[in-house]
């Protein structure tokens, strides 16, 4: 039977350490890092398996492995689960082996220990009869676990790192639960197998099997379960440390490595790590799709310069992304700041490959240059995609091509990033008739921010006075309201849904007034308006006697008029 490049199947515990088959945590694979809740969390949902109203089965995700022959497989994803399985079992038989010291059912307990030990931990090579064991785990826990643990030996307690403190841990803990369960009768044994026996049944994965990397990946960027996008990140350490870890490679610089990768990993966060990575390579290179960054990597990065190269890279340039998604970073000036606040209100991420660009080439150089390119992108991000709502295919395609000619030295002015960027800025026309029929839901949480800082753009432009938008001294209100009473009834109840969440039926207005307003009529409301600090508030109540579709259309069209004034690219200014 030909070895499929990718099969999902479901199997229990029991199946996955059947027939010979073993696994191995990579080499540079996370060390192992459960604690005891994580520990106490299976141990429940395991007694949970067992009593009057037990569950009948336990599922514990997915399992991802890789494999080239279906007998020896590399744990992609699932590591710390299948470590600690094995943990417990270990503890089980520790837990044998003190009733059989005791002389509890000495005989037949040795033979249980001896066969569980055989189905679960390891077993006799018929060829070599050498011992094998069933798991490997990484390069930093694989001693500890087959020199102490695999044998029931005598655990050190010192000069262990801080995982092999865990694995010690583990293996006691689960140790103490099963004194606790079985206590010291001479039935204890059996009963203790009983259960194992049991479990091993009950307990079952989704098991995905790869035969290589690429394939692995794949797995990682469609599924949606918790832990993958980690284990993508972790897969890609896997590549890159392989190829560095030649024979020619001291322990003391792998250590060193290692150190830069956790250093990465913990500025970004393991979730931010995928993302980070895709930006950094389309800042220095062509466009790569999501779905394709890891091949594109592995065919890119060959050598074992090529990974160090990569290595000293990312660490330098994880400091700089995590500063463009940081606004109170304080490298920032007051505009730059401004600007990536906006971009990350906006939940714009295109021009940040771009932004990484040119952060590295002007920053120093031409800091005023730095600062206007991170203005105009906010500027093109508010009217192309806030407003216009256009596609950002070509988008990211343009931001894309002027990271790589920052990077390669192909564009070496500012102006001429911005110029560039007049590809995707749609003019005044298209603006102000997009402006025009903006509609923002403000049920949803970032819609209504981005209302209200539109809204204060708008009156500080008008009126010079600046208001903080974020301020809960102030409120939006919408005028038509969005829960409308009898008295709003000569508006058309089709018409007003459509109406309540145009930009032109909000205003700004202080809390305390809008409180008390709630959904009276329009004409209470506008003696409130008249009263209010903002100057676009009381241009309400001044200008429209009455509040219906027409007015709203107005004022909407008034306000686009004003906005395509504020949100503007002056080419080279």
């Amino acid at each position: 039977m030909a070895t499929l490049n990718f099969n999902t199947t479901n199997a229990t515990f029991r199946q996955l350490l059947g027939n010979g088959l073993s696994y191995r945590v990579p080499p540079f694979q996370r060390d192992y890092s459960w604690t005891e809740d994580e520990w106490d969390d299976l141990w429940q949902d395991i007694l949970g398996l067992f009593g009057d109203d037990a569950e009948p089965a336990h599922y514990l995700g997915y399992l991802v492995l890789q494999s080239a022959d279906s007998k020896r497989f590399d744990i992609i994803d699932g590591q710390q689960r299948m470590t600690t399985l094995s943990l417990m079992i270990l503890s089980g038989l520790a837990y044998l082996q003190d009733l059989i010291d005791t002389g509890l059912d000495a005989d037949d307990n040795r033979r249980r220990k001896e066969q569980l030990q055989g189905s679960y931990i390891g077993y006799l090579d018929p060829v070599s009869l050498v011992p094998r064991s069933k798991l490997e785990l990484n390069r930093h826990n694989n001693r500890f676990y087959q020199t102490y643990l695999v044998p029931l030996g005598r655990l050190p307690q010192r000069n262990l790192n801080t995982s092999e403190h865990q694995l010690r841990k583990a293996f006691l803990w689960f140790k103490e639960r099963l004194k606790a369960r079985f206590a010291s009768r001479p039935e204890s044994g059996r009963d203790f197998a009983l259960m194992l026996d049991t479990l091993v049944d009950k307990l079952f994965f989704t098991v995905i099997t790869v035969t290589d990397e690429l394939n692995a990946f794949k797995v990682f960027e469609t599924l949606n379960a918790r832990g993958v996008r980690l284990s993508a990140t972790d897969l890609l350490k896997n590549y890159l440390f392989s190829l560095v870890g030649t024979q020619d490679t001291h322990e003391h610089e792998l250590k060193q490595l290692e150190e830069r990768w956790e250093r990465i990993v913990g500025l970004l966060g393991s979730e931010s790590f995928p993302e980070f990575l895709r930006v950094f390579w389309n800042s220095r290179n062509r466009l790569v799709r999501k779905a394709d960054l890891f091949k594109t990597i592995r065919r890119q990065v060959t050598s074992r310069e090529g990974a160090f190269a990569l290595l000293r890279d990312l660490d330098h340039s994880a400091e700089v992304y995590a500063a463009l998604r940081d606004p109170q970073d304080e490298s920032w000036n007051v505009a730059e700041s401004g600007a990536l606040s906006q971009l990350l209100m906006f939940n714009v991420r295109q021009p940040l490959a771009m932004l990484l660009a040119c952060r590295e080439q002007f920053f120093t150089s031409d800091r005023a240059g730095f600062t206007r390119i991170s203005h105009a992108v906010s500027v093109v991000s508010f009217r192309y995609n806030v407003i216009c709502n256009l596609q950002t295919h070509e988008q990211e395609r343009l931001y894309n091509e002027i990271a790589w000619k920052v990077s390669d030295g192909s564009c070496t002015q500012p102006d001429e990033v911005i110029r560039a960027l007049r590809a995707v800025y749609p003019d005044d026309t298209a603006f102000k008739a997009a402006f025009a029929d903006k509609e923002l839901r403000t049920t949803n949480s970032r819609n209504k921010k981005v209302a209200r800082y539109v809204l204060f753009e708008i009156e500080r432009q008008r009126s010079g006075r600046v208001f903080d938008f974020e301020s809960a001294t102030y409120s939006l209100e919408h005028i038509l309201p969005e829960h409308p009473s009898e008295a709003w009834s000569d508006i058309e109840e089709a018409k007003q849904d459509r109406l309540i969440y145009r930009l032109g039926n909000m205003t700004p207005l202080e809390t305390n007034r809008n409180r008390a307003l709630g959904n009276e009529d329009y004409a209470s409301k506008r003696q409130v308006y008249a009263q209010s600090a903002f100057q676009i508030t009381r241009a309400v109540a001044e200008h429209y006697d009455r509040w219906d579709e027409r007015k709203i259309e107005a004022r909407q069209q008034q306000l686009a008029t004003v906005a395509s004034g504020i949100w503007k690219i002056e080419v080279g200014g």
